[in-house]
């Protein structure tokens, strides 16, 4: 019988997501993709050190310790532009870690976004621009993974602490774009004339939603995954964000109003081990504490760049 992905939490994470290969990388853009072959051939022994996603992975798939082969609630894949002939220093690491990541895709520079479907893939992580735009638009919650600390790397414990920015994330990024276009003062007033519509759903809705599946399975004791909101709303704008989570049936272990407040210390309190937000100013800082990936809005970018 053929391995069924469906009703999994199937998490797609690329080569320089998972591993620090920036030094690799760098041979990559200065020397081209021939050398780049060569370097990994000629280095296919040498340890990796682990990547921003790393922390993430690790404590995903703990979460199937307590469940049989067949029952697995997590899987994780390995996509990379990487071809198969260079593969073998990713698939060392995987084993000299201790990492249960079985399957894996090498698509020797071919975009990764076409195979994230065929995959039943629910999160793509990598740490290239134009891949996570591809996953997006293809309709896949996707992130691009940023370089952080060392210290950084070592969960917290064995429970998965995720941490979601809420408009242009969770949410759509209309109201966002109002405040950004026209002020807090007329996102204040569009958010109380709309209390009672739910916000359209984001790129990382179907993602919480899939995630809270996995929490009902733990009804009588501690679900394996909790999770936080961390937004710059304020009251009384987060009336709006709760109903619409009410409406969703979803369950948001923490939430924090911050008001525009920095969000970082937040995070390092609650201990995430991922957070994902849009905006640039937040993410600089809380990449220092905690392991942080952009979720790219062609919009909001868009925006910026007509500043």
């Amino acid at each position: 019988m053929a391995y069924n992905l469906k009703d999994k939490l199937v998490v797609a994470v690329s080569s320089r997501a998972l591993f620090d290969l920036e030094a690799d990388n760098k041979v990559f853009e200065e020397k081209g993709l021939e050398e780049y072959y060569k370097y990994q051939l000629a280095n296919e022994h040498l340890p990796l050190k682990k990547g921003t996603s790393y922390r993430l992975i690790e404590n995903l798939l703990k979460i199937n310790n307590t469940f049989s082969e067949a029952e697995k609630q997590v899987e994780v894949i390995i996509l990379s532009k990487n071809n198969a002939g260079t593969s073998l220093r990713i698939s060392n690491a995987i084993l000299e870690y201790g990492l249960d990541i079985k399957r894996s895709g090498w698509t020797s520079g071919s975009d990764i976004s076409t195979y994230l479907k065929a995959f039943k893939v629910d999160l793509f992580l990598s740490a290239n621009d134009s891949d996570v735009l591809n996953a997006i638009e293809g309709g896949v919650a996707a992130a691009k993974i940023l370089p952080s600390h060392e210290n950084v790397h070592n969960s917290l414990g064995d429970q998965v602490r995720i941490a979601f920015d809420g408009d242009a994330v969770l949410f759509s990024e209309e109201s966002e774009l109002i405040y950004k276009e026209h002020g807090i003062e007329a996102f204040m007033e569009h958010e109380k004339e709309n209390r009672d519509n739910p916000l359209k759903e984001g790129v990382f809705a179907k993602l919480l939603l899939t995630i809270a599946k996995i929490q009902k399975k733990f009804k009588d004791k501690e679900s394996p995954i909790r999770t936080a909101l961390v937004t710059a709303r304020s009251a009384p704008s987060n009336e709006r964000v709760i109903k619409t989570l009410n409406l969703w049936d979803v369950r948001i272990d923490e939430a924090f109003f911050l008001g525009g407040s920095e969000k970082y210390e937040v995070l390092e309190a609650f201990g995430a081990d991922i957070f994902f937000d849009d905006q640039d100013m937040h993410l600089e800082l809380s990449c220092s504490v905690v392991p942080s990936a952009k979720v790219i809005n062609k919009n909001i970018e868009s925006f910026r760049s007509k500043k």
